[in-house]
């Protein structure tokens, strides 16, 4: 009977850090509970943005390519995968760049994607970042308002917008 009591104080607990976790999570980015909802606002976002821009705009149906959009401008066509962060991580901020497939997380490659495009929502900046860029690499590390030295690798590519076009 005292390990089933334990047991069930270990649930309650782990139950009561999940809400407050997933509670802080839906005050950082309102509307949002969870890590797909908020992916779907930052594409939400990155088709303001891009169209803002100039650039024709179109999503594939259904989910089973590795690209979240295809952008157009002057002819040219780009494959975009959209990641998103309002966490930071230590004097930056971190994104993946990998999805879920059948085989578990893998890395994008330059054969199935042309950009990725990360944005840092809590301060709507964006990160251009060419598929080359990011080979064999599990996420990036971003820092827009500076680093240690050589850690903002990815600052070239800070709104970034004209590699697309």
């Amino acid at each position: 009977m005292g390990k089933e009591n334990g047991q069930h104080h270990m649930d309650e607990d782990s139950a009561k850090s999940s809400k407050t976790t997933t509670e802080a999570a839906a005050k950082r980015l309102p509307g949002s509970r969870n890590g797909k909802a908020q992916g779907e606002l930052a594409e939400l976002a990155f088709m303001h943005k891009a169209a803002s821009l100039g650039f024709g705009v179109a999503k594939p149906y259904g989910d089973n390519r590795r690209y979240d959009f295809i952008l157009e401008a002057g002819g040219r066509l780009s494959r975009v995968q959209v990641k998103s962060t309002q966490s930071a991580f230590g004097r930056g901020y971190r994104v993946h760049s990998h999805g879920n497939t059948r085989f578990g997380k893998t890395t994008y490659t330059p054969e199935e994607i042309d950009f990725l495009v990360a944005h840092i929502h809590g301060e709507n900046i964006w990160y251009v970042v060419p598929a080359y860029a990011i080979v064999n690499r599990d996420g990036l590390c971003l820092y827009p308002h500076g680093s240690r030295k050589n850690a903002g690798r990815f600052e070239q590519y800070r709104e970034a917008w004209h590699l697309m076009k």
